[in-house]
Formats: structure tokens, sequence, C-alpha cells
């Protein structure tokens, strides 16, 4: 369970997440949704510890992150769009360092190891090096890295960009399958993908929170009951 209460960022005059508070249970995969500039990546750095909040708590199944960080980030995993690799590895071998990374005997390394390769099917590319790969072999592997701990909260921002339709099929399918016995919460642009996959949504815009909501009831709120509209007409200046 994820637990925030009036958190609160700002960066000079800007309030990047203003008094944002929400609960996500086991079993949601949740949207985050919002315009550029909406506050959405700093939540997620702050939900991840990458960023220290101005006010407010953040506590992960019962860890609060601001007092036991290392404790609350061992059941976290964070993909940022574009997600930097070591390009001169091969993936067998970058998975190897980010098991050995987040502390996993030698046993659980290889069982992990395989199984995260096994959900993203990286078997046909483990022994190529990472600055060979496409696009979306690449971003697969940042996610099998991010899955090496077996993480109860998945965070990925814009996760099928740079897919192909069929590998966007295929994560959409896994967050699906992952979301079922974890929490995962995905930033995204493509409705089309919030409605494929969210059983919630979270609207920010201009780093308040202005709705909590199934992807169902919002799309209700516009005569149309198009997903794209309601984000437009929530979100207009």
């Amino acid at each position: 369970m994820i637990v925030i209460k009036n958190l609160s960022k700002s960066f000079n005059e800007i309030k990047a997440v203003n008094d944002v508070s929400f609960c996500i249970k086991k079993g949601e995969v949740v949207a985050l949704l919002g315009p550029n500039g909406a506050g959405k990546t700093t939540l997620m750095r702050l939900l991840t510890g990458y960023l220290v909040p101005d006010g407010g708590e953040i506590s992960v199944y019962g860890i609060d992150i601001a007092q036991q960080r290392v404790d609350a980030l061992k059941k976290i995993a964070y993909v940022p769009e574009n997600a930097p690799l070591y390009p001169e590895m091969t993936v067998f071998e970058y998975l190897h360092f980010a098991a050995a990374l987040r502390g996993l005997t030698k046993d659980d390394l290889l069982i992990n190891l395989a199984e995260a390769a096994s959900q993203m099917k990286l078997a046909e590319v483990l022994n190529q090096r990472i600055e060979t790969l496409s696009k979306g072999f690449r971003h697969r592997t940042a996610v099998a890295g991010a899955l090496i701990h077996k993480p109860r909260i998945l965070i990925l921002d814009e996760p099928t960009e740079g897919l192909d339709p069929n590998q966007k099929f295929e994560m959409r399918a896994f967050i699906r399958r992952y979301g079922e016995k974890n929490i995962v919460i995905v930033s995204t642009h493509i409705m089309e993908e919030v409605e494929n996959i969210a059983s919630r949504i979270l609207l920010m815009n201009k780093g308040k929170l202005i709705s909590d909501t199934t992807p169902l009831s919002l799309m209700n709120l516009y005569p149309r009951k198009d997903m794209a509209e309601v984000f437009r007409f929530m979100t207009a200046d």
C-alpha cells in the first residue's frame, strides 16, 4: 500500500506538487495523467525517494520513506522514460549488475534474472550488447532490470514510448498481469493506454490532484464519453 498525505514540493516559485493526498492498494494499476508541467514527474520522483518533499508524508507498506528510505526502496522500482543503460554491457551483464546492486544472493540472482528476462521476452538478445539493440529491446531491458528484485510497486514513465504495435500489446498485457498482485503506477499521454490497462486514474493539473476516479467514471463526465475530450476539458486553461 502507498499512502500519501498532504505532499508538497516547490522549485523556487513553482509549486510542482501542491498538497496532494491519496492511497493506492495492492492490485491496482493506476494511470497518472496530466498535461506537461502538471507535476507528474515530480510526484514520481518523490515516490521513489529521488526528491525530498517540502511537506507531507509518504509511506510504502507502512514504511515512512523519509525515515527509512533504503527499506522503502526495496519495495519499489522506477523506470523513467528513456531510462539510462550501460551500452557496452550485454543484456545478461546488465541484469546481473542490476541484481547485484539490489544485494540478491547468488541463487536468487539467477532465478530472478531468468524470470525478468522471460517476462520481457529477452531470451534472444541476452548475449547482445545493449548498444546494438533496437529501442524496443532497450526499453524492455530497462524494465527487466527494474523487475530483478520483484518489487511490490512498479512505477513506469511512458512505458510504451517507441515500441511497435506488437511490443505495445505485450507491454500492456504484462502491466495488467503484474498489477494483479502488486501496485503499478503508469504515467502516460496515450489515452488508449489508460483505457486498456488502468483500474484507476489520478489526474493532475498545475501541481494539484484534480480527480481520483476510474476510467469509466471519468469518461462519463463528458457527453461524448471520449477520454481525450475529457482530459482536454478538465485540464484546459
